[in-house]
């Protein structure tokens, strides 16, 4: 199965973002802690040159805690400054203003010594659709600037935003690029929300989902859906969950499509607790 999914404003906020990237000191690079690898767009290298960048692992109250420490390790050890966030509670906040102007400590003393008159960090924040951005921006900003919604896609144009006398944000759309080279990727960026499901197969997507459940969750998985034990046929797992679950039509015939709409929404609301659907030693 191949995903791909890639409007027409996400086109058009690559090009923003690359013509407006020399007002930049510094990338807010917004990724899902559940998939910190599957959830950054290659595309943003290109698009923010040798800015210094930030990630932030957002929703990292979704995600289990010991892979998020794993993942903060492994950007460092690649050289970027790595924080777990949650916009939602605003877990991390602080972090972001002040772990900014330590890393843009030598740029703002040089423009001191120029007698430039000192102004606020000016950031921009990119990341794929449904990953948080308007939530963590009404967070720092501490009042309703940027529209949310569960789903991708909501926001659809730029904007500088004031946050305090410190910072000054460029929101931008969620972009994801055009084709994922690894379905694995798409899989996993269809899981967690990232994708309209409008446009999915979902029985696809949660085969994948129980799949990985079994292997690296088995006793979430058997908790969750009253199991005895773990299939290899996955098909059999959809029957026991549809059985014990009521997804059922006439004649006692199991409901595919509704057991992949339960499994996959009880993911996404942590019914299965702290999910992380990668680890770095994949990436090594």
């Amino acid at each position: 199965m191949t995903i791909q999914w890639f409007p027409g404003h996400m086109a058009k906020a690559k090009r923003q973002v690359i013509e407006k990237i020399k007002l930049i000191d510094i990338v807010f690079e917004l990724v899902d802690a559940r998939i910190p690898a599957s959830s950054r767009n290659p595309m943003v290298d290109e698009m923010i040159s040798n800015k210094p960048r930030l990630i932030l692992l957002n929703k990292a109250d979704m995600a289990d805690p010991s892979k998020t420490k794993e993942w903060i390790d492994y950007f460092q050890q690649r050289g970027d400054r790595a924080i777990p966030i949650d916009s939602q509670s605003g877990k991390g906040m602080k972090q972001i203003v002040a772990i900014s102007k330590e890393m843009l400590q030598d740029k703002f003393d040089k423009m001191r010594q120029k007698g430039v008159k000192p102004r606020p960090i000016r950031a921009v924040i990119v990341g794929i659709p449904n990953v948080g951005k308007s939530t963590l921006i009404n967070r720092l900003a501490k009042k309703k600037i940027a529209q949310t919604g569960d789903r991708p896609g909501i926001t659809k144009a730029q904007q500088w935003i004031k946050v305090g006398k410190e910072l000054e944000l460029l929101d931008t759309p969620g972009i994801l690029w055009p084709k994922f080279e690894d379905e694995a990727v798409g899989l996993k960026l269809a899981t967690t929300g990232a994708i309209k499901d409008t446009i999915l197969n979902l029985q696809d997507i949660t085969v994948y989902a129980l799949r990985f459940l079994s292997n690296q969750y088995p006793d979430r998985l058997k908790d969750r859906y009253n199991l005895q034990e773990i299939h290899d046929d996955i098909v059999i797992t959809f029957d026991e969950i549809g059985k014990r679950r009521g997804c059922i039509m006439a004649g006692g015939i199991i409901d595919y499509d509704k057991v992949s709409e339960l499994v996959l929404r009880e993911i996404r609301s942590e019914k299965l607790g702290p999910l992380t659907f990668e680890s770095p030693a994949e990436y090594e």
